[in-house]
């Protein structure tokens, strides 16, 4: 679970910025909104974060998506540039590091992350964790002008001299230590979790145009996901759709057709074995059924629902993985394709059946603020832009009461302009004398 994530220098981030699930004080919602991963460690499931466009919102959602690329797909040769972009609006910060850092526990232990890299090295990192005490696991350093690393372990951390060896060998300039270790045959407790958790709790950005039908449906067709998770929640949302079936078609081939594609598309030995020896190509499409009147059944193919159909089928399979999953899945533009009920729906779902997982997304969704019944002010976040261009993240529960009381309405005061967060709009005449 995540606890906090701070970045610096990076997009249109040119401070520090602190993203934070620790909850406050407050016990509004406490049933429904906080996850206890430790005694006494209260956490949120939602953060939501409000700005207007090019405020930036969307860059702190890329820069927790950079860290877990960076960690997972490690670079192959010490040529290879990161693709890192730092805050351009500044004659200094093009040069200077990106400053990255993430708190999180994972089976029961906290873990502590420090990251600086830039486009050509990871120049430090540090990992800590609590077990029960603060403690490091390792630190690393860079030697830029040898392009070395060298790592050091902490006292409670057992490795043999070997492991070292092999695992500083492994770890590029341009790695982190724990893109090293997953190049290595070396056991580490300790990195194997840290390396779990980003590969199997933190999940990809959830973009507004990202294509979730094949995860979703491979998943269904795996059990990954349970139909009957979907099917509760499109009923639910009113959609009237009774069942959801998978039509199967097979189609026998011809040794020809087999060589033909061989030949002319890019294949894999396995399928193109499997192709020849099975003789058949097996095509699957998914159907949703909808009862009429009660009476006749009829079946829609998935292109021919609607947007908002589609996009809701995608957010059920989402759904049913924050619910019995312990995961977390950044959502850009969440509002995307969705009608405003949908999306409280969704929220609403999530909030009062998952356990475990936690929900990050941008929204222009303001309405939502008028729902002081379902949301706490810790879990709402703003962006804004600054007079340099960069962007500011503060959250809702930091501003005091002259500006929000608890009785205030927090939709009117955003829409006011108080929180900020707002597009700076001027009047509708455009000057189009060119001349």
């Amino acid at each position: 679970m995540l606890v906090n994530f701070s970045v610096k220098n990076f997009r249109s981030i040119k401070d520090k910025v602190t993203l934070s699930f620790e909850a406050a004080k407050s016990d509004n919602l406490e049933d429904y909104y906080i996850i206890e991963p430790k005694e006494g460690v209260r956490l949120l499931k939602l953060g939501l974060i409000y700005g207007a466009n090019a405020s930036g919102k969307t860059n702190v959602l890329k820069a927790l998506d950079f860290l877990r690329d960076l960690i997972l797909e490690p670079v192959d040769k010490k040529t290879d540039t990161i693709n890192v972009s730092p805050f351009l609006f500044s004659s200094n910060t093009p040069n200077e590091n990106t400053i990255l850092s993430i708190e999180f526990f994972q089976e029961g232990i906290k873990y502590l992350y420090d990251l600086e890299v830039n486009k050509n090295t990871v120049v430090s990192e540090e990992l800590r964790f609590f077990n029960p005490n603060k403690a490091l696991v390792f630190k690393r350093v860079t030697d830029i002008e040898k392009q070395l690393t060298r790592i050091t372990f902490g006292g409670k951390i057992e490795i043999n001299k070997a492991h070292k060896l092999i695992l500083e060998a492994n770890t590029l300039w341009n790695n982190t230590v724990l893109g090293g270790f997953l190049k290595t045959n070396i056991e580490s407790i300790e990195l194997q979790n840290v390396i779990d958790w980003f590969q199997n709790k933190l999940k990809s950005i959830v973009h507004s145009k990202s294509n979730l039908f094949d995860y979703v449906s491979n998943k269904l067709d795996s059990k990954e996901i349970d139909k009957r998770t979907i099917l509760e929640v499109l009923k639910k949302a009113d959609f009237n759709i009774s069942d959801i079936v998978v039509d199967v078609n097979e189609q026998v081939v011809t040794s020809g057709f087999t060589d033909l594609i061989s030949e002319q598309i890019l294949i894999y030995e396995s399928k193109l074995k499997k192709l020849k020896s099975e003789k058949k190509i097996t095509t699957k499409e998914l159907l949703f059924e909808h009862v009429v009147n009660g009476t006749g059944k009829y079946h829609l193919s998935f292109d021919d629902e609607s947007a908002g159909t589609q996009r809701y089928y995608e957010f059920g399979g989402l759904l049913d993985m924050l619910i019995n999953n312990e995961i977390i899945f950044p959502i850009d533009e969440f509002e995307s394709s969705l009608h405003p009920d949908l999306l409280k729906h969704f929220l609403l779902s999530f909030l009062v059946n998952s356990k475990k997982s936690q929900l990050i997304a941008t929204t222009h969704l303001r309405e939502l603020l008028m729902e002081k019944d379902i949301f706490r002010n810790d879990a709402i976040w703003f962006t804004e832009k600054k007079e340099d261009g960069s962007t500011d993240l503060f959250s809702l529960d930091d501003f005091d009461s002259s500006v929000i009381r608890k009785e205030s309405s927090v939709y009117n005061a955003y829409k006011a302009g108080k929180l900020g967060a707002t597009p700076n709009l001027s009047d509708y005449y455009l000057d189009l004398d060119y001349e």
